[in-house]
């Protein structure tokens, strides 16, 4: 589930371009090419995630990818709730923490290389 969640933000950001990420980046003082990064993170990462390819890896590099986001992004919005009672940062911590659970726990029975 974490994988093909993920993907589909990876899909987006393939159709619509990193330059939101680019502008963050810049803002909080880091180099811009560190936005693609995103594009491991949220394409690469995933399939291989959801393939069971090295999954304890590929979860380790979507936490990555999540830190770096709610860094970017939630960081204000962790202390405070949203629209209808909704954590502010909430999506960004489904995927932080289902990645680190598969870090942890591994990729279970069904799996191209179990790690």
């Amino acid at each position: 589930m974490v994988g093909g969640l993920m993907l589909f933000h990876g899909i987006y950001k393939l159709q619509h371009g990193i330059g939101f990420i680019e502008g963050l980046l810049h803002v909080h003082g880091a180099p811009s090419w560190l936005a693609y990064g995103v594009y491991i993170g949220e394409i690469v990462a995933p399939i291989l995630l959801i393939i069971g390819f090295y999954s304890r890896i590929w979860a380790g590099v979507i936490a990555v990818n999540m830190l770096v986001a709610l860094w970017l992004t939630h960081f204000k919005g962790m202390t405070s709730l949203g629209a209808y009672g909704a954590w502010g940062a909430e999506s960004v911590m489904f995927f932080l923490l289902g990645s680190l659970a598969i870090v942890f726990i591994g990729s279970g029975s069904y799996a191209v290389k179990r790690d």
